[in-house]
């Protein structure tokens, strides 16, 4: 592969399987992606979802950092309106206090859940919406000059702790390019603004302290095997999974059959969902190398974040060492 490779990994807790067994499972990931080259792994906050285990995405971030050596690892992301930018600074200060040179800090705005949890998590409604200033504040923080008189983020770490804007629309991006920090796209689940973000990114950054040239990310789905026969069947156990557990929901939620699952993929509705994973790559090493080499040309990223979606963590593991060939 021409352009770097990362990977993001949801921490899912397989049926019939703990929370501690999916975060010994994010260890053994991240030393396959650390083995195989990647440039980073990063942890996304979700919150209220029985199937991910990484609400406490900082905690995770240090866990797996003991256990591995040198690989980058990070938040993909901290949806910062979750929290006060000083705390924030405060764990990912700990976390690169630690761990020197290792430590990214990915910053989205959404919720990272339903709408009621959001409402647990947030208890001022509208802490979306200083998104810009918080992020500023937060950076502040990290890099010793606080913007807050008599308060100061500690530990404060000696180096940097690059930050992330994650998105999904041009808001993000516009925000991304007018700090002149990296931007990354969730185009794993959300891709009809990639090509616009991405290009809207790149024609107004204006380089800061952190970035002279924009730096851009995109997100994509993998699913790689042996044969392509084995990853097309990894593919679709893995999003039929995903889409039961969507419409599986409420206290009435019944467990569908996989060919009830294919009745509603194939309705409007169901092709809705679908089309949030239209950029997946499935195959063989060298299929999956393809679409990726075209994927990135296609949207203009300087590098790919890959989501490995197996159900099986040794499959999800084959897949991650398979894209990573040469």
């Amino acid at each position: 592969m021409s352009t770097p490779l990362s990977v993001l990994d949801l921490a899912p807790i397989a049926p019939g399987q703990s929370a501690r067994d999916s975060f010994e499972a994010s260890v053994t990931l991240a030393r396959a992606a650390e083995r195989s080259g990647y440039r980073r792994v990063w942890y996304a906050e979700h919150h209220n979802m029985a199937s991910i285990a990484s609400s406490a995405t900082s905690v995770l971030i240090g866990y797996v950092a003991a256990h591995t050596e040198s690989i980058r690892l990070g938040a993909g992301g901290i949806m910062l309106p979750n929290h006060s930018p000083l705390v924030i600074a405060e764990q990912f200060g700990t976390l690169a206090t630690l761990f020197p040179d290792r430590i990214d800090l990915g910053l989205g705005r959404a919720p990272g859940s339903d709408q009621t949890t959001m409402r647990a998590l947030r208890r001022d409604n509208s802490s979306a919406e200083t998104f810009p200033q918080d992020v500023q504040e937060l950076q502040a923080y990290l890099t010793g000059h606080s913007l807050i008189p008599g308060v100061q983020a500690v530990p404060t770490p000696d180096g940097p702790v690059p930050l992330y804007i994650l998105g999904s629309s041009l808001f993000g991006a516009q925000l991304a390019a007018h700090l002149g920090l990296p931007y990354a796209f969730a185009s794993h689940f959300a891709p009809d603004a990639l090509i616009q973000a991405i290009a809207v990114y790149r024609d107004t950054f204006k380089p800061s302290a952190q970035l002279a040239e924009p730096y851009a990310i995109a997100g994509v789905n993998v699913i790689a095997a042996d044969t392509h026969d084995e990853a097309v069947a990894q593919k679709n156990a893995s999003y039929r999974s995903r889409t039961r557990a969507f419409i599986s929901r409420g206290p009435i939620a019944r467990n569908y059959t996989d060919a009830e699952i294919d009745t509603f993929l194939a309705s409007p509705g169901g092709q809705q969902l679908s089309a949030m994973t239209r950029y997946t790559a499935v195959g063989t090493a060298a299929e999956v190398h393809d679409y990726l080499e075209a994927f990135a040309k296609e949207c203009g990223a300087d590098e790919l974040i890959t989501a490995h979606h197996a159900l099986n963590i040794d499959d999800r593991i084959h897949s991650v060492e398979l894209t990573a060939q040469p």
